[in-house]
């Protein structure tokens, strides 16, 4: 479910160089359609997602493999996890992006989407698909 109110993209990478590449996509494809946030570990993410509930991220993109806290989970899979506890949550997406070599497996276990790192850095377009896939309204834009 896509609301044209709510257009905020939180952007979750441990790695400052992977959140400035996802943005700049982003705004190469959608200009400043989308207010994006960046988040450089879990712990950070949830913080925000916690601050933003009356007006929730309309998409999380986030990476697996960050801070170690939540072992033997991959601190994205956590996230994710509690992103799904939040009721005013329910209807946000999330895609992982992620350089893991099981990140499908992982995907399709908490029924999100994803695109591996190094596909993305190859076609830059599967975020524009992903996005489109998620949010058909997008394919409008531009």
């Amino acid at each position: 479910m896509y609301n044209f109110l709510m257009k905020k993209i939180l952007i979750v990478d441990d790695k400052k160089s992977w959140t400035l590449f996802h943005k700049e996509i982003i705004q190469e494809l959608y200009g400043n359609f989308f207010e994006i946030t960046i988040a450089n570990s879990a712990s950070q993410a949830l913080d925000i997602i916690r601050n933003n509930t009356s007006i929730p991220f309309t998409l999380i993109i986030t990476d697996l493999q960050m801070e170690n806290d939540y072992e033997p989970k991959l601190a994205g899979e956590w996230l994710i996890e509690q992103v799904r506890l939040l009721k005013e949550y329910a209807h946000t997406n999330i895609i992982i992006i992620s350089a893991m070599f099981n990140i499908e497996l992982i995907a399709k276990q908490y029924k999100t989407e994803c695109i591996s790192k190094n596909m993305l850095v190859r076609n830059k377009l599967l975020l524009k698909f992903m996005f489109e896939k998620l949010m058909p309204s997008l394919s409008n834009i531009r």
